[in-house]
């Protein structure tokens, strides 16, 4: 009897041991929850430079395929400068039909960098930002935006930052 009753608090004693290791594993295999948060700016635009991709051809247009648009602005948050903006922006089509450039960006903030792809037009209609990755603060994000240029300078751009948890569920 005595061996039996000794079994049985071993065998107990064992399932509950599993069981606890079996729900600390567990919570520790479940994924934190993506946390987001808005970030919203007012920019004032360098002086836009146009790079050449062909300078041997006085008869090209304006703009021509593989030209670059290069421009460094300033980020503001309520009245207060807090960061720049460096972009590029590659022709991949050329008058007559509209001008389609291919862009990266960085935005660099304090306590990190925000790097960024984008396709843009002329106009001011507002363009899709992909928020790809950054540094510091940012290195674990995604997310997206939009950056809306007024055609006096200025423009505003927002970024909906979404802190991601890295795989393997590190910090």
């Amino acid at each position: 009897m005595r061996k039996s009753v000794l079994a049985s608090a071993v065998i107990t004693a064992a399932v509950v041991a599993g069981a606890t290791l079996a729900a600390t594993a567990s919570q520790a295999a479940v994924p934190r929850a993506a946390t987001s948060k808005t970030l919203v700016f007012d920019v004032v635009f360098s002086p836009f430079t146009i790079i050449e991709s062909n300078t041997d051809n006085p008869e090209a247009p304006i703009i021509a395929l593989g030209d670059e648009n290069i421009n460094h602005g300033q980020l503001f948050s309520h009245g207060q400068h807090v960061g720049d903006a460096v972009t590029s922006c590659v022709a991949v089509t050329a008058p007559p039909a509209t001008i389609v450039g291919n862009c990266t960006g960085v935005f660099r903030l304090p306590g990190g960098d925000i790097t960024t792809q984008f396709a843009t037009g002329p106009g001011g209609a507002p363009k899709p930002i992909a928020l790809t990755g950054g540094d510091g603060i940012y290195r674990n994000i995604g997310g997206d935006g939009t950056l809306v240029e007024f055609g006096n300078g200025k423009g505003s751009l927002t970024l909906h930052v979404l802190s991601l948890v890295p795989r393997g569920g590190g910090a």
